[in-house]
């Protein structure tokens, strides 16, 4: 369950969702329409503004697809978590699909979760390539500065 495309490439997977209409609620994969990704940051704390916004820059860092507008915040207002994206943010579990990637933000929440086959690679991020699985720190510019985005980056390339 969560926000994005149902037919994801790449997902974070977050411990908590927007205390805001129906998302305290959702129990299924909802894709955001236009403008929806807005009226959650307006609405909400500015966490949801740097979460949005740290996702998007991590896209950029991957490498911009064609048809992608020049700037990331233009991506992440108008492309992030809809539908066609092949992007999501789940608040469930990771599911085990060898066809998708799954980024779990934040040790804390990977403990809480009890995954598995972990290897850590250092204090802030670890992998388990058999799953295509990523824990990553959390999606904060404190926590998941640039350089670290740049890191995470050639890890999902890697798995």
């Amino acid at each position: 369950m969560g926000l994005g495309d149902a037919d994801y490439c790449i997902a974070f997977c977050v411990a908590n969702r927007p205390a805001l209409d129906h998302y305290p609620a959702l129990d299924t994969l909802q894709a955001l329409a236009p403008g929806e990704l807005t009226h959650i940051v307006a609405n909400t704390s500015n966490h949801w503004r740097k979460l949005f916004s740290v996702y998007a820059k991590f896209l950029y860092q991957l490498g911009p697809r064609a048809g992608w507008p020049v700037r990331w915040q233009d991506y992440r207002d108008n492309y992030l978590l809809q539908a066609n994206s092949q992007t999501a943010l789940l608040f469930s579990p990771p599911p085990i699909a060898k066809t998708r990637i799954h980024i779990v933000a934040g040790k804390t929440h990977a403990t809480e979760l009890g995954l598995q086959g972990l290897d850590w690679l250092d204090a802030h991020f670890a992998i388990n390539r058999a799953d295509r699985l990523v824990v990553s720190p959390y999606l904060d510019y404190r926590q998941l500065s640039n350089e670290r985005i740049a890191r995470l980056a050639q890890l999902v390339e890697a798995v």
